[in-house]
């Protein structure tokens, strides 16, 4: 799925009334009636409703949403922010529209017009929308924080109030919805942490944009979803055999921490991949061997920590290190090495992106089948701090251009950066992810998805997708409370089994 910018949105609405063609009332009234039919069929009808209408065309469809629940029997107050112009013809249409339902209609000129909502009621916000150019100000700020206060749940009509759709609105006012209703695809905005307690849960509605446009719409951001997927993902023939489907070699753990060693290496191997070697110091062997039959193990010479390289490099197709390995200067040299000697596709993990921070010079043996997945503080001692969501985005972007890697950046929706500028979002995963080891867990899926032959890109968008899935399978009959990383690669075959 693709993520317009605020220019698109609005140009997708207008290829769609010319080209349908349908007339923009009409597919005003569209957008409406999905809006009020969620409304109701979430039960959300039953009770008081209070939609706040700006001028433009989201205001415009507050007051179509409210015609339209008027006629179902639902009780509505609507509020209209008096800007001192009349508004957009749609939003006069609907003016009048609503007119003969109700007398129950009040502009808002001043504080003194502010109502009293109670914290049981519902507030629908249909005041800005997209079209948000500059942080709120004036009486439509303080509206803002007067119903953000009131403790009533909020639902919000495409964005809510005061914030952008592509870029940051950190420290602005915003209005407060448990939920948004917004159209036909996903937005930039929701896929930002910074945002998520001002748009709550995000509820996407069709509403039959013209499909052209958004299959000829160019974008550098796209969301993840199942038929993208579906394209990516490779299915077995049957005259194959453990060879075809590749080698993977891991360089993980340290004493104490050889359960990161156990998780990457189940993993890569309920990924598919054919073989899988670990390569890890000699306290880890008995744990690897006890505790994962199915792989090989190759131990170092030191007994605690990583210090050599394994032998006959260029026998494995994909290489992953990191987890556990801890910031020893000798496994240091070990990492270095690897980036000078091989030219396999590879996983940057854990303690293998501590030490590239800790050795910047390391960076530049980095090449384009490189995946580096840190997650926000790892990125940070990487490549610096940042004030706000999108400037991180920007700056993983930048980074995965100037260095020619992949980076994925682990957050609730994670970020992949592409060398050539893309950027795609995950839209699998839960809470209950957030839990030791499922890093490790990721970070050896991918290194299996290499070893297979998928390519460093389609290997991101397929791992990612099926971690997050695998943890929203788990979830599902473990809780999001009781779940633990092993979890995760324990539903990697019902994972597998959705997609075919």
């Amino acid at each position: 799925m693709k993520l317009l910018t605020t220019s698109q949105i609005k140009e997708w609405d207008a290829y769609t009334i010319a080209h349908e063609p349908i007339n923009s009332i009409d597919l005003m009234e569209r957008a409406a009636t999905k809006c009020a039919e969620w409304i109701i069929h979430n039960d959300y009808a039953s009770k008081p409703l209070h939609i706040f209408c700006g001028k433009g065309n989201n205001g415009g469809d507050g007051l179509a949403i409210a015609r339209l629940l008027l006629q179902k029997g639902a009780k509505v107050t609507i509020y209209v922010l008096e800007f001192g112009h009349k508004g957009t013809d749609d939003f006069q249409t609907n003016l009048r529209r609503l007119h003969p339902l109700t007398y129950d209609i009040h502009f808002i000129q001043s504080e003194d017009f502010f109502p009293h909502i109670s914290s049981n009621d519902v507030v629908i916000d249909a005041m800005l929308g997209t079209g948000l150019s500059k942080p709120l100000e004036g009486i439509t700020e303080k509206l803002v924080i007067h119903l953000n206060q009131c403790g009533a749940t909020g639902i919000a009509i495409d964005v809510p109030t005061g914030m952008y759709a592509d870029k940051s609105c950190r420290e602005q006012t915003v209005f407060h919805a448990a939920h948004t209703l917004t159209f036909q695809n996903q937005k930039l905005c929701f896929m930002m942490h910074e945002n998520h307690e001002a748009f709550g849960e995000v509820h996407v509605l069709n509403i039959q944009l013209h499909q052209q446009y958004e299959a000829t719409a160019e974008t550098s951001f796209y969301l993840i979803d199942e038929p993208l997927i579906k394209s990516i993902y490779k299915k077995r023939k049957a005259f194959t055999h453990k060879g075809t489907y590749g080698h993977a070699l891991m360089l993980t753990g340290s004493y104490g921490k050889m359960g990161a060693a156990v998780l990457m290496a189940e993993a890569c191997l309920r990924s598919g991949a054919g073989l899988a070697t670990v390569h890890v110091p000699q306290c880890g062997y008995t744990v690897v061997q006890s505790s994962l039959h199915e792989a090989m193990v190759e131990t170092d010479h030191h007994q605690f920590h990583i210090t050599q390289l394994p032998k006959e490099l260029h026998r494995y197709t994909s290489i992953g290190l990191g987890p556990g390995m801890g910031l020893h200067e000798e496994t240091a040299r070990v990492i270095a090495e690897v980036l000078h000697q091989t030219h396999q596709p590879m996983v940057l993990d854990a303690d293998a992106l501590n030490l590239l921070s800790i050795k910047q010079n390391l960076q530049e043996y980095l090449h384009d089948e490189c995946i580096l997945t840190p997650h926000p503080k790892e990125f940070e001692r990487l490549f610096g701090k940042c004030s706000n969501d999108f400037e991180r985005m920007q700056l993983a972007l930048h980074q995965a251009v100037k260095l020619n890697v992949y980076i994925v950046l682990k957050t609730h929706h994670t970020l992949i950066a592409c060398p050539d500028g893309k950027a795609y979002f995950n839209s699998t995963g839960n809470a209950g992810m957030a839990t030791a080891g499922s890093g490790d867990v990721l970070s050896g899926l991918l290194t299996g998805l290499l070893a297979q032959g998928y390519t460093a890109e389609d290997a991101c968008v397929l791992g990612v997708y099926l971690h997050g899935l695998a943890g929203d399978i788990a979830a599902t009959s473990l809780s999001k409370e009781a779940m633990i990383a092993g979890d995760i690669t324990r539903h990697l075959g019902k994972a597998f089994l959705q997609l075919q």
